[in-house]
């Protein structure tokens, strides 16, 4: 089973088009200017270049041991067989080279090498060809078989294991071309004799055909197809390197291994872009948890400060209710019929105040809330009712001026409630602290036959003009003993009806909040 996290390792991942993209085109060219541009200069022979070949093999060393490192790295994350048995032939290259570059004559002594005799380089170099496409064939057989569950519980022990083995045939192989008398394909330094391409160019070949061969009946992940395009570069250095027979110091060896750095380069290159990617992917995953947290830590505050906030309100009534209930019991005469009625108000408040935890509840969760047909001119008559004892409190005179043709709406009606007693309240205490007149003028209208509008305005202090952008904002406020909540409650509500809450300016004092849905909205 593979697990969400492990999906972003190149081993089990599948290529994209653009990977594939990717591929193709580097294949194309390089084998395009390896056939058709190098091929007819192969047997230009400018000699040798005596820093190459130490330089060359020193590289190849390096990157093939942190190429084996980076996968190593991938298999104590998957414990599959196929990582292992890949990141192995990684060391099995790198340490190949160590020998080849030995052995290679010129490069420490002068006319020979520090190991080996005259075969020795060419014969490593058939090992590495050969071995690593079986490696690769290895490869390509055990990854459909690691499908299921890691073998390992730890990963130091088998790769502690592999290394020792994989250095121990190393050794051998090593062994083998330096003390065994192998049929001889070097002529001299410099000359392959004529049994060069079968002894070299033909094993190669068939090893490098069919590891790419497997690898593409196989299942295709990023890894499998960049070592499909390492082992199609091996296949298109067999023209350059046996076909005719050239020398050693010839464009067409140095063609060979400038192609061999690039393939062997491929898979290190896609590995350190995924740890990039991976990277990226980490930082963002950090960023977002980050935000998420503090955003849950804000929307705690506000939540709490908008319950509240919201629930103020109608406790107010209640307690304004039950105060006026008990004077009218403590009367000499109880007045009954008056208090009932304060019960009456109490019980209406209690049941609001339940219904606008539900709609702040329904705020932010986005839950969605079932919708009725309004008559948003009820709905402005009834939240005055509501705000009746505090607009006579501050002698606040009411206008409004509904417009009898409003079509009805779809909406919550306890939130759009809530909208209407927030913005009302809000004038209310603007204007108390106000000299007079104080006057609250609510509208309703139709515009332009699409959006219906209601509008609240007082004759208070107003906003000023730098606060007008950002009385919206959650937690901003002021007022001295304010929360900061209504207004971003309002303009939620609004948007949660697709519709918007704005403010302007009122003429001579004061401002203006407007309503407005969409007919889209209308029922």
């Amino acid at each position: 089973m593979i697990f969400p996290e492990e999906e972003l390792v190149l081993s089990n991942v599948e290529p994209g088009p653009t990977q594939k993209r990717l591929a193709l085109v580097i294949v194309v060219t390089i084998t395009v200017v390896a056939i058709f541009v190098m091929g007819p200069l192969v047997d230009v022979h400018p000699g040798p270049v005596q820093p190459f070949l130490g330089i060359y093999l020193s590289v190849m060393f390096v990157v093939d041991l942190l190429t084996a490192v980076l996968l190593f790295a991938q298999f104590s994350i998957l414990r599959t067989r196929a990582l292992l048995v890949i990141a192995n032939a990684y060391v099995f290259t790198a340490l190949l080279t160590v020998l080849s570059i030995l052995s290679f004559p010129g490069v420490f002594v002068p006319g020979g090498g520090v190991i080996g005799r005259l075969q020795t380089t060419a014969w490593l170099y058939v090992l590495w060809h050969c071995g690593f496409a079986a490696f690769v064939f290895a490869y390509a057989l055990l990854q459909d078989l690691d499908l299921i569950e890691p073998y390992w519980q730890t990963a130091a022990r088998p790769i502690a294991l592999s290394l020792a083995l994989t250095a121990a045939g190393v050794g051998a192989a090593g062994l083998l071309c330096i003390k065994v008398d192998l049929p001889g394909i070097m002529l001299d330094i410099s000359r392959y004799s004529a049994m060069w391409p079968y002894y070299v160019g033909w094993p190669i070949g068939l090893c490098c055909a069919t590891a790419l061969i497997t690898l593409w009946a196989q299942r295709r992940t990023v890894l499998a197809l960049w070592l499909m395009v390492v082992m199609w570069l091996y296949l298109v250095e067999i023209p350059l390197s046996y076909y005719p027979i050239p020398k050693r110091f010839g464009l067409g060896w140095y063609s060979v291994r400038v192609i061999g750095f690039i393939s062997s380069s491929l898979v290190l290159i896609v590995l350190l872009s995924e740890i990039t990617m991976i990277y990226g992917r980490l930082l963002r995953a950090i960023r977002a948890q980050r935000n998420e947290r503090e955003a849950r830590l804000i929307t705690g505050d506000a939540v709490a400060a908008t319950i509240v906030h919201e629930v103020k309100q109608p406790l107010s009534g209640m307690v304004t209710s039950a105060e006026a209930g008990l004077r009218f019991i403590g009367r000499s005469i109880p007045d009954l019929g008056e208090a009932k009625e304060a019960l009456r108000q109490i019980v209406v408040d209690g049941r609001r105040a339940a219904e606008v935890i539900g709609g702040i509840r329904a705020l932010f969760t986005q839950e969605r809330r079932s919708r009725v047909s309004l008559d948003l001119n009820n709905l402005v008559r009834e939240t005055l009712a509501i705000a009746e004892h505090d607009l006579e409190k501050h002698r606040i005179t009411v206008l409004t001026e509904l417009d009898k043709q409003l079509p009805r709406i779809n909406g919550d009606q306890i939130q759009l409630q809530q909208l209407l007693v927030n913005l009302i309240k809000n004038a209310i205490e603007s204007m108390a602290v106000t000299d007079e007149p104080r006057a609250l003028s609510v509208k309703s209208e139709s515009r332009d036959g699409r959006d219906v509008t209601i509008s609240v305005a007082d004759t208070g202090n107003g906003i000023g003009p730098q606060d007008l952008d950002r009385i919206f904002n959650p937690l901003f406020t002021t007022k001295r003993d304010g929360m900061g909540m209504g207004l971003s409650i309002c303009r939620s509500i609004a948007q949660a009806h697709d519709g918007q809450l704005w403010v302007s300016p009122n003429t001579p004092k004061g401002v203006i909040f407007y309503f407005s849905l969409t007919r889209s909205a209308s029922a």
